[in-house]
């Protein structure tokens, strides 16, 4: 009996000894974001200043900034996995819900494009070596080296919630986040100023007379005429949106590692996790949303390819390539609007209980399709003000004005709908209540039929003859949860579907903005560009990141 008393108080030091490590968890965070704030402004100062041709800011410097950022990172993640991860109790906790496998494969297939790119930035450069820097060469060497061993490093530890070199590691994490961002930056610009130069005409080339002022600042010393190299240049700039997606995946995989660092998870909060049945991609649908979704799919394609080829020819598409884009995005975001409006009417008779849970995944997911989104909103209104204002009286404006409108409304009722799922239980997680404690109505019925030989007998409604009235019941509500998974399923599909083409068309050069007079007329060409350059990429990224959430949607309904 003296033994159990002395084993409680060695049992207790444990929690004076993780008391510390929360108090200073702020501090250390602190620290981190400042070392990734003051370096990212750096990164936003050498790279803005460097799409511009009055300012004296090299594109050596910016592809030098980004070459010493990158070995710096995978120097940390190097010693990280090398050495951090291997000490004794490094990781006593794993999260589950970080890093699921539709993330991880994402990443992979992003970084796979964007060695692509290096292969074709690398070839690019070298068509002229001996006129070029040595550091545009080994830019995109370093990049390929950055990207193989980021890639590995979050597949094999997105889950992980460190315990040890707890500063080190939010700094290592944050300064490779913000690497991530700085390569982002720098992709947005360069495809910002090569569209800007492709719409624009000779009165606007003070942003950009040369097409690779940022990318490749190639002069006249260096022309690219040989046919290999300009397979090389168009190559690379068609697979800038991968690379930009790769290093957006990795930052919100880098941030949610970074806020589990020194996080303690209770036994309840690690055995609690979404286990999705592995059952096929279309299986327990109706069907319905993927065909409609595809067709959506292909159509559209369909379309961006008239779109580009008559914007490119020499004489008067460019009005019938504006009406059937825009016709086309109006029925496609207005079936999207209807559909994440029907979801979200479903979710109003879902029996399954709400996910409370600390998830830093999810939290961060709701910020993203939040701010993201914000790209979009900013963009229409825009449009919205220069039509009804400017009172174009033509088919153009109209159309500009419902897309205006729709696409405001998509975002509004997908947000909603995505949101909503995100915080779900998994199926069959009921709302806690009390037993019953007599049996209901339906109960005494089923009670009743045995006592009526006409009527079947019990077993044949309830299912083997061991089952009970509550067997029964469940059997019941098994089924309309059944119906109403499937109907979520379809809605996930064909949202998923259309958020892909509309990631599409924008990603690879559609820029109706642009073409569409009205708003250059209105603002006036400079702050058009100024707000669209702004404001499209992160409307680019709101469809790459729905893709990934409404996935798991799909996979968790």
């Amino acid at each position: 009996m003296s033994e159990e008393p002395a084993a409680r108080p060695k049992e207790s030091p444990p929690a004076p000894r993780a008391a510390p490590r929360e108090v200073w968890k702020k501090g250390g965070r602190l620290l981190s974001v400042l070392l990734a704030v003051n370096v990212l402004l750096l990164a936003c100062t050498l790279i803005s200043g460097g799409a511009f041709n009055k300012v004296a800011v090299y594109d050596t410097d910016v592809f030098a900034l980004l070459t010493a950022m990158m070995l710096l990172a995978t120097l940390w993640i190097l010693f990280y996995l090398l050495r951090t991860v291997r000490r004794p109790d490094a990781v006593p906790y794993r999260d589950k819900h970080a890093g699921p496998i539709w993330l991880r494969g994402g990443l992979v297939l992003f970084g796979i494009c964007t060695l692509v790119m290096d292969v074709f930035k690398t070839g690019y450069y070298s068509s002229f070596f001996e006129c070029q820097s040595a550091i545009k060469i080994l830019h995109p060497l370093t990049q390929a080296v950055f990207v193989i061993v980021q890639t590995y490093f979050l597949w094999v530890s997105a889950k992980d919630c460190i315990h040890i070199h707890l500063d080190l590691t939010r700094c290592g994490l944050m300064f490779t986040l913000t690497t991530n961002l700085a390569i982002w930056m720098a992709a947005v610009v360069d495809e910002s100023v090569h569209q800007a130069h492709s719409h624009s005409n000779a009165s606007h080339s003070r942003l950009a007379p040369d097409p690779e002022r940022v990318a490749s600042g190639v002069g006249g010393d260096c022309p690219c005429d040989t046919a290999i190299c300009q397979i090389f240049q168009q190559g690379y700039f068609y697979l800038y949106p991968f690379n930009i997606e790769y290093s957006l995946f990795a930052s919100t995989m880098l941030y949610v590692m970074w806020k589990n660092v020194g996080r303690l998870l209770a036994s309840s909060t690690r055995g609690h996790s979404h286990t999705p049945s592995q059952v096929g991609l279309f299986r327990e649908t109706f069907f319905a949303g993927p065909i409609l979704g595809l067709m959506l799919l292909v159509v559209g394609l369909a379309v961006f390819i008239i779109y580009e080829v008559q914007m490119s020819g020499e004489g008067g598409h460019t009005q019938q390539a504006l009406v059937i884009y825009y016709s086309f995005n109006i029925v496609c975001l207005g079936l999207m609007t209807l559909v994440s409006l029907s979801g979200s009417i479903i979710y109003r008779f879902d029996r399954r209980a709400m996910d409370h849970h600390k998830n830093p995944t999810r939290t961060l997911d709701v910020a993203l399709l939040m701010g993201a989104a914000l790209g979009q909103y900013a963009i229409s209104y825009y449009s919205i003000v220069a039509v009804v204002v400017g009172m174009p009286r033509d088919l153009l404006g109209g159309l500009n004005l419902a897309h205006a409108l729709l696409m405001i409304a998509q975002h509004t009722f997908q947000n909603v709908f995505i949101i909503e799922s995100l915080h779900r239980g998994p199926p069959g997680a009921e709302p806690h209540r009390s037993p019953p404690k007599e049996p209901s109505l339906t109960f005494a019925n089923l009670d009743a039929l045995h006592t009526l030989p006409s009527c079947p007998p019990a077993p044949r409604l309830v299912g083997p003859s061991a089952a009970g009235p509550q067997e029964a019941v469940a059997i019941i509500l098994t089924s309309r949860g059944h119906w109403r998974r499937r109907c979520l399923k379809d809605i996930s599909l064909f949202l998923l579907l259309c958020n892909i083409i509309l990631w599409i068309m924008p990603a690879f050069g559609a820029r109706p903005h642009f073409s569409n007079k009205v708003e250059v007329d209105f603002y006036g060409y400079s702050l058009w560009a100024a707000i669209v350059n702004i404001c499209l990429p992160f409307g680019i990224f709101y469809r790459m990141h729905a893709v990934s959430s409404l996935l798991e949607v799909y996979v968790l309904s």
